[in-house]
């Protein structure tokens, strides 16, 4: 039998969902691009003000000059089981949007519980954990004492700072969904 502190399996927490969208500056993401995550997420209760993506040029020979990032995120509340899927989901929607020379939107899904904040991935590396189907979950950032903590593999744009503001509002959301008991 084991011992009483070994803990017992139980379902995961409900997860808030969100994207990080790389894309060119012209695309207008409110009319062009979320009713496609929607049909795949949900609706959209927050989306933070594009910026520009100024820390790295990896997208620019398949996506071209000038990338902004934006962050979203979705009601309702769902299962982390699900990440793989939406990965898959969003890809389909990422080469929906792509030209002759590849894509023209990134679209990086994820989740945030109150600890961290997870991005699927699609490569491996030494901090992601494989889940399945080709997806591995890459944690990008932790909240410990009231803030967003980078970790050392964290996207340079993300150590910036540029979306603090974005993942404490979407916290703040997922805390009152949660509160709520908002499924």
């Amino acid at each position: 039998m084991a011992h009483e502190k070994a803990g017992r399996p139980a379902e995961a927490e409900p997860v808030k969902y969100l994207v990080a969208v790389l894309m060119q500056n012209d695309l207008d993401p409110v009319e062009e691009l979320f009713p496609a995550l929607e049909s795949i997420l949900g609706r959209v209760d927050f989306h933070g003000t594009p910026h520009r993506f100024d820390v790295s040029d990896y997208y620019e020979d398949e996506m071209g000059p000038g990338l902004v990032r934006l962050i979203a995120s979705f009601e309702p509340l769902g299962s982390p089981t699900k990440l793989v899927k939406v990965k898959l989901d969003t890809t389909v929607v990422e080469e929906r949007f792509a030209a002759d020379t590849g894509r023209t939107v990134n679209i990086d899904p994820g989740y945030m519980d109150y600890h961290k904040v997870v991005l699927a991935s699609f490569t491996q590396g030494p901090q992601k954990i494989y889940l399945d189907e080709g997806v591995y979950a890459d944690p990008l950032m932790l909240f410990q004492h009231g803030e967003f903590v980078s970790l050392p593999w964290t996207f340079p744009d993300f150590k910036s700072g540029y979306y603090t503001s974005d993942l404490t509002a979407i916290r703040k959301i997922y805390k009152e969904a949660r509160r709520d008991g908002s499924l």
